[in-house]
């Protein structure tokens, strides 16, 4: 075991997926710590112009790109990935290449073109997916082992990437770790919450799914950042995170219903109360999913990964991260939610003004 203590700077520091919900805000915390920050996406960046700061608009599968991407710096962050949670046996080929090709191929790029370089900490952005694999885990720490059921890409290249950046720990004299988040929520979201409302809008929810007492933990975003930084302060030789994995989340697990109550009422909508069964939603999806990519139908409205987070038993400890890296959320549940609530309600208010009204059908009777 490492020794705690043991900290550093981080030096020069790249961002990828800069441009990101988690990567921008990153940046941003970084440059207010007066670090010099590389950011690097195929986005073009949305900070403003900064002193400390230099954007890179490229693309991960590139190993030049990577190769450029890395010269001069001490400390990467890599949040870059495609989010792609279908999966299973019935997907194409290009859905799959796709993914594997970024996800996986562009942190190996990464990594080697670090190792060529001389950069000294590389901090991997996991997923508390890489463990879970369809199973009840209350309370589940960092000695669970890879799930070998993978029903989407997302899961199944973040255990393959995540396997192959702690493999490379001390090669080249390279230290690396991995960071496994939960649900990322707060101010910059495009994703968990807009899904959701993007279903809302569309009138889809009209029940819950899965037991009130199933719950799952989310990662406030600042909570996030600082753990990340934490993570790769203790980067060193004869440290603690060398090699490691942590959950990093809010400490707070919720049933999933629970946690977007507060949002979608204060965005003026009823909450439905009736539950229905999580397994065979759950099943519905799959078989949905096999007729999207068999026959070109639309996508389900649910994937089945997402399924299964709201009526099973998926929260992890951060014991390990807090032991090893002094994490503990900055953020209560209740203080983050009154912060970015504001955030919430206008992207509501925004998304539903520009949903276009069904026009009433014109009666030809005479």
């Amino acid at each position: 075991m490492g020794d705690s203590s043991l900290t550093t700077e981080l030096g020069r520091v790249l961002v990828t997926g800069g441009s990101g919900f988690v990567g921008a805000n990153l940046v941003t915390t970084l440059l207010d710590r007066g670090y010099q920050v590389r950011s690097f996406d195929r986005a073009p960046s949305p900070l403003p112009q900064h002193p400390h700061l230099e954007v890179l608009q490229g693309d991960v599968t590139d190993p030049a790109v990577c190769a450029a991407a890395v010269d001069g710096i001490d400390t990467v962050f890599h949040t870059a990935a495609i989010i792609e949670l279908m999966g299973g046996a019935s997907v194409t080929d290009e859905y799959r290449k796709r993914s594997f090709g970024i996800n996986v191929g562009g942190t190996e790029n990464l990594v080697h073109a670090g190792q060529a370089s001389g950069v000294k900490r590389f901090v991997y952005t996991s997923s508390n997916s890489v463990v879970m694999g369809g199973q009840n885990i209350p309370g589940g720490d960092e000695t669970l082992p890879y799930t070998h059921r993978f029903n989407d890409l997302y899961t199944e290249t973040k255990v393959v990437a995540e396997r192959f950046v702690l493999s490379q720990n001390g090669v080249g004299g390279m230290l690396t770790c991995a960071i496994r988040p939960s649900g990322i929520w707060g101010r910059g979201d495009q994703t968990m919450f807009r899904k959701l409302f993007e279903s809302v809008i569309a009138g889809h929810v009209k029940v819950l799914v899965g037991r009130k007492s199933a719950r799952l933990d989310n990662s406030y975003v600042d909570n996030l950042i600082h753990g990340f930084i934490l993570a790769a302060e203790h980067l060193v030789p004869g440290g603690t995170a060398p090699g490691q994995a942590y959950f990093i989340n809010d400490a707070e697990p919720i049933n999933m219903f629970e946690f977007a109550r507060p949002v979608v009422e204060a965005c003026g909508v009823n909450w439905p109360r009736i539950r229905v069964n999580g397994p065979v939603v759950r099943a519905a999806m799959t078989g949905w999913q096999r007729l999207h990519f068999r026959f070109g139908i639309p996508a389900p409205l649910l994937e089945p990964l997402a399924v299964e987070r709201l009526y099973l038993d998926n929260y992890f400890s951060v014991a390990k991260a807090s032991r090893d890296l002094g994490y503990e959320p900055l953020f209560t549940t209740e203080q983050a939610l009154k912060e970015c609530l504001p955030y919430y309600v206008d992207m509501f208010a925004q998304m539903k003004a520009q949903t276009p009204v069904a026009k009433p059908a014109v009666s030809t009777s005479r």
